[in-house]
């Protein structure tokens, strides 16, 4: 296919008859936490000095990737991954009608403002660079996908083999009979300079396929809307659906272990509610429970490395940092399996289904090019589909994973030399502010003194902790600024689930209250259902859930996937078509209304709602809990 076809073509400008959201400059500090913007560098906050600029513009809550505040030193993955994603669209393969995104902090929560271009003459020059660029990357896309790959294993082994050095009472003989030279100390400033390049590099390999995987996408979407302008976006998502991807081989890895217990004759130490420890330890009593564990081991690298959360957050702990989650399901799984239950995801009735909606479609367009073109779109989209979320496991999760506790060993030397009292203290310096604190102990351990850090950041540590927790109180606005012109950037559509239609509905809600009975958000996956909701707002609550329940949260993450074994349908406050709880709820079968806005404020635990995935809403059908 010709790359013209997958260019987005910028809306026209249709100014809201109504005033927007609150301007940014106008929000005031949650009580308690007045002094918030010392958490944080110039660069991220809105300065008062540009009021005039920043206020003119629309600014986007990124609640997806950062619904908590952002602790001083997480904020590394969000310049990381907004760099990434605004240098492919820019400088890499410039996406003609859409730059980067401009990312702004306010009272520690994450907001993004698109960059645009607006001038045809500037879009048609950028569209040919688009065209040899993309062009390449389209016709190539196997044999790029398993370089990256490749590449990203690669990133993920340097940063392993980064070493944080001890700093002991004497150099290492070794490098002072081999005559070294360089220091323990000069490999303590390399090491933590390596760490923040490679974070840099892993986040720019996060994007380089993924928003050529959105345009593709986007482009089949816009044309199956031009011939068929009532079709669903969940009906377009079915024709791309039955494709098997990453996110469920940790989900696949807990079954296959479930099904060894039983053979093994070890399944009823796996149910026995007992701490993951305790578990380990009997298994490791037996032959069978010994045989066990390696497989275990065995799946657990690289799959395990599976956060709890969404990865841009240290305190996002992996499946392979806290074993409970996984080990729970396994025994989960090891009952079920016995009491005959069939496991696997309905892949065969998803793709018969797929394969019959396309053949309906397809069939309705007569001019035979158009009917190429359609082949050629929807060829792609499934080509590029299965990256639009393995890069999640490789990136979000196992990367990440290895990058956090890298860091924490960094933090536990800093906290041995007595910087601060616990080592996840390091995630409340700012990354200049680290580089500060090395640079103090670099000097003492050197000259033989005492740093001063041990009188310096213990009160500042505990203090943003302090202002930290006071953030997490405060309720940050969808939106701030006017309401926009019009949305043509390819993630804030699919991903982000940020679209003209859905502003309206946050301006609506803004204006008239959003207490109404009936929901209105994304179809992510066709289907209705009705059951009790639980409402999960974070992955401390997952266990929790009930089968038969209707899953509520802010937004879901991959790490989540065995819980969709469990519930009768989903529904988030945020996404898009091709969010992570849309694209796990089709897979499984299950009805999923996604950016909503406003669900998990709206509807209670225990409450009996209805979840209707053809047409995007949810019905709370009774007023208190049950």
């Amino acid at each position: 296919m010709t790359t013209e076809a997958i260019i987005p073509v910028a809306a026209e400008p249709e100014p809201s008859s109504r005033k927007g959201f609150p301007d940014p400059y106008s929000i005031a500090a949650p009580e308690g936490a007045e002094d918030w913007e010392q958490l944080y560098p110039y660069y991220n906050r809105f300065l008062p000095s540009r009021r005039d600029k920043d206020s003119r513009r629309t600014w986007f809550r990124n609640g997806m990737h950062f619904p908590e505040p952002m602790p001083p030193f997480d904020i590394v993955t969000s310049d990381s991954a907004f760099m990434s994603t605004g240098v492919m669209n820019s400088r890499v393969f410039a996406l003609p009608p859409a730059l980067g995104l401009d990312v702004r902090v306010l009272n520690g929560y994450m907001y993004m403002s698109a960059n645009s271009v607006e001038d045809p003459e500037e879009m048609a020059r950028r569209a040919e660079e688009f065209a040899i660029r993309a062009g390449h990357y389209y016709q190539n896309w196997p044999e790029l996908y398993a370089k990256w790959e490749t590449k990203v294993r690669e990133q993920i082994a340097a940063l392993e083999a980064v070493e944080i050095p001890a700093l002991g009472e004497f150099e290492p003989v070794d490098r002072v009979l081999n005559g070294r030279g360089v220091t323990s100390s000069n490999d303590l400033l390399v090491a933590y300079q390596r760490i923040l390049a490679s974070v840099d590099a892993a986040w720019n390999l996060h994007a380089e396929l993924l928003n050529m995987g959105y345009a593709a996408y986007l482009n089949f979407l816009t044309l199956c809307k031009k011939h068929f302008p009532e079709i669903s976006d969940q009906t377009v998502a079915k024709m791309v659906s039955g494709v098997e991807v990453l996110l469920f081989r940790p989900d696949d890895e807990l079954k296959k272990l479930a099904a060894r217990a039983i053979e093994l004759g070890v399944a009823d130490i796996l149910r026995a509610d007992a701490p993951a420890e305790q578990t380990f330890e009997r298994l490791g009593m037996t032959g069978a429970g010994r045989t066990w564990l390696a497989e275990y081991t065995k799946s657990a690298e690289p799959w395990f490395h599976f956060s709890y959360g969404n990865g841009f957050y240290h305190h996002h702990r992996s499946w392979s940092d806290n074993p409970t989650f996984p080990m729970r399901m396994i025994g989960e799984y090891a009952e079920r399996l016995r009491e005959g239950e069939d496991l696997s995801r309905p892949l065969e009735k998803v793709s018969a289904e797929r394969d019959e909606t396309i053949e309906r479609y397809r069939a309705l367009i007569t001019d035979p090019d158009d009917q190429r073109a359609f082949d050629d779109a929807l060829g792609l989209s499934r080509v590029v589909f299965p990256y639009v979320e393995n890069h999640n496991f490789f990136i979000e999760h196992w990367y990440m994973t290895v990058f956090w506790n890298k860091m924490r060993e960094l933090g536990s030397l800093l906290a041995r030399f007595g910087f601060f009292p616990a080592v996840d203290d390091l995630f409340f310096l700012r990354r200049s502010e680290i580089a500060d604190a090395i640079a103090d102990l670099q000097m003492a351990w050197c000259g033989g003194g005492e740093p001063l850090g041990p009188d310096h950041w213990p009160p500042i540590v505990a203090e943003r902790r302090r202002i930290h927790e006071a953030l997490r109180r405060w309720t940050p606005p969808p939106a701030l600024g006017p309401a926009p012109k019009g949305i043509v950037e390819p993630m804030m559509i699919m991903l982000w689930g940020i679209t003209d239609e859905q502003v309206e509905k946050w301006l609506a809600a803004q204006e008239h209250g959003d207490g109404a009975k009936v929901l209105s958000g994304f179809a992510g996956s066709p289907g209705v259902a009705e059951g009790p909701a639980r409402v999960v707002l974070s992955p401390d609550e997952l266990d929790s859930l009930q089968e038969g329940e209707i899953l509520v949260a802010p937004i879901t993450s991959t790490s989540w996937t065995p819980v969709f074994a469990r519930i009768k349908g989903a529904v988030s406050d945020i996404g898009g078509i091709m969010c992570h709880a849309s694209i796990v709820s089709r897979e499984y079968g299950l009805p999923a209304v996604v950016g909503t806005g406003t669900a998990t404020t709206s509807i209670t635990t225990g409450q009996r709602i209805r979840v209707d995935g053809n047409n995007g809403t949810v019905t709370i059908l009774q007023d208190t809990p049950a």
